[in-house]
């Protein structure tokens, strides 16, 4: 019997990629986004009965809808991204708890930049700390709006994901600055933290590797907050050598704090997205016995931007 999914989201950098694995997988794909019609969603936010005709007798949700944070934090951004996030969430939470078969599992997208700018150790699940400013605020709404809805035999699952990198991600800005030789180290200080010499860490973690992870969770019973990232995070002086070593480019100039400002601006983003540590773990994905396909950074980077493994000089 085909399975229905219901994708939130499904535009997106992550939705369009989960749309085409699911399908690969025989499973029948429903979406719900802001416009319908060709080449668009089956069914518009506006149109809650339609929603919940997807949702009611579906197999799983998966809500990835969100304005992306890759943007100047600006009063009207901000209010975007909180907004596009938490009505989402709220209305798929109200079509989940009316439907007389409700799926059996939700999943809603979280992000690990709840966590805490952390230089002094890696944060997990049971032993992390919740950051402050703006991103963790919305982070905490966003599982807020997502466990305020709960329905009895829905597990619903928060996935806190790092920096997610595939094609058209957060990538493509750090290749493009590597490829111009601007690829050294960003160095400067979030909020004053830090030492401000590319030793921030980044969490990432392969696209492919979420939806596997999705697909774990199916039949693992975990709920509530699970990390999705690379067991093996990197510095920000690690990502970039990784990654010229990767477009075999020779040399990269480190970015001092006041470039990345200026690069900031120019390109329309935060430097928040370069300058917070990230240093999380997947403890719980680990501990029930997941395996990443991509654990490593440079495997991973040479399957996304195809680039061979260099031969042995012997």
């Amino acid at each position: 019997m085909t399975r229905r999914i219901v994708i939130a989201g499904a535009s997106g950098f992550m939705g369009t990629r989960f749309t085409e694995l699911f399908r690969a997988d025989g499973d029948e794909v429903v979406t719900i986004g802001r416009r319908t019609g060709e080449g668009h969603s089956d069914v518009a936010w506006r149109d809650e009965a339609g929603i919940a005709s997807l949702v009611d007798g579906s197999h799983l949700v998966v809500n990835l809808a969100g304005k992306s944070v890759n943007c100047r934090y600006n009063e009207k951004n901000k209010a975007e991204i909180f907004r596009s996030r938490l009505e989402t969430t709220a209305a798929l939470g109200r079509a989940i708890q009316s439907v007389p078969t409700p799926p059996p599992l939700w999943f809603n997208a979280s992000t690990a930049t709840i966590y805490r700018h952390a230089n002094d150790r890696p944060m997990t699940e049971a032993e992390g700390e919740l950051g402050e400013g703006f991103s963790v605020d919305v982070a905490t709404s966003w599982e807020r709006a997502l466990f305020d809805h709960p329905r009895d035999g829905v597990r619903q699952v928060a996935l806190r994901t790092a920096i997610t990198l595939g094609g058209g991600s957060a990538l493509t800005p750090l290749v493009g600055l590597t490829r111009l030789g601007l690829g050294g180290p960003q160095r400067g200080r979030y909020h004053g933290a830090g030492t401000g010499t590319g030793d921030q860490h980044f969490s990432w973690v392969h696209l492919d590797d979420v939806f596997r992870a999705i697909r774990f969770l199916e039949v693992t019973p975990l709920d509530r907050v699970v990390n999705v990232t690379s067991p093996n995070p990197v510095t920000n002086e690690e990502l970039m050598a990784t990654l010229r070593r990767v477009l075999r480019v020779p040399f990269g100039m480190p970015l001092q704090q006041w470039m990345l400002e200026l690069g900031a601006i120019g390109m329309g983003t935060e430097t928040e997205l370069i300058l917070k540590s990230r240093w999380v773990l997947p403890a719980r994905l680990l501990d029930a016995g997941f395996v990443f396909e991509f654990p490593d950074l440079e495997g991973a980077l040479r399957d996304i931007l195809k680039r061979p493994v260099p031969a042995s000089s012997g």
